[in-house]
């Protein structure tokens, strides 16, 4: 039985999206398929989040992982959009969930962590809720 894909859904694919791809990856890897994207792309992902999750995580997002547009990640089975503060992206279908998360971009590391521990959150408790789903 194949595992169910998951997107993560930014406009610009940078940094709340990625740090979701990445805790998938690290955390949920056994239940579902990550992935991230956005209407947009930056040229790199943003450097506080890389920052942060390699000090906090050890995990180096760098390696794996570059912003993308949404046409270049599978069809997900799940999308969900990480909380847009300007209009959230259409990606063709409806978003499963919002988790309402402000951008911490420019913000401080304090506040940084805490929207990185919402998003890790998040991805145990999405896994935890497909454990016992029919995907």
């Amino acid at each position: 039985m194949s595992k169910p894909k998951i997107a993560f859904i930014c406009v610009h694919n940078s940094c709340r999206s990625q740090i979701a791809e990445a805790f998938g990856k690290v955390l949920a890897a056994d239940v579902f398929e990550s992935y991230s994207a956005g209407t947009e792309t930056k040229p790199q992902i943003n450097q506080d989040a890389v920052r942060l999750m390699k000090e906090l995580y050890g995990i180096d997002m760098e390696k794996t992982q570059y912003s993308k547009l949404i046409s270049a990640i599978p069809k997900p089975d799940i999308a969900i959009s990480m909380g847009c503060n300007v209009s959230c992206p259409f990606i063709g279908r409806p978003f499963d969930e919002n988790w309402g998360l402000d951008d911490p971009t420019g913000k401080s590391d304090d506040e940084f962590k805490a929207v990185i521990e919402q998003i890790r959150q998040n991805v145990l408790a999405l896994k935890s809720k497909l454990c016992g789903s029919s995907f």
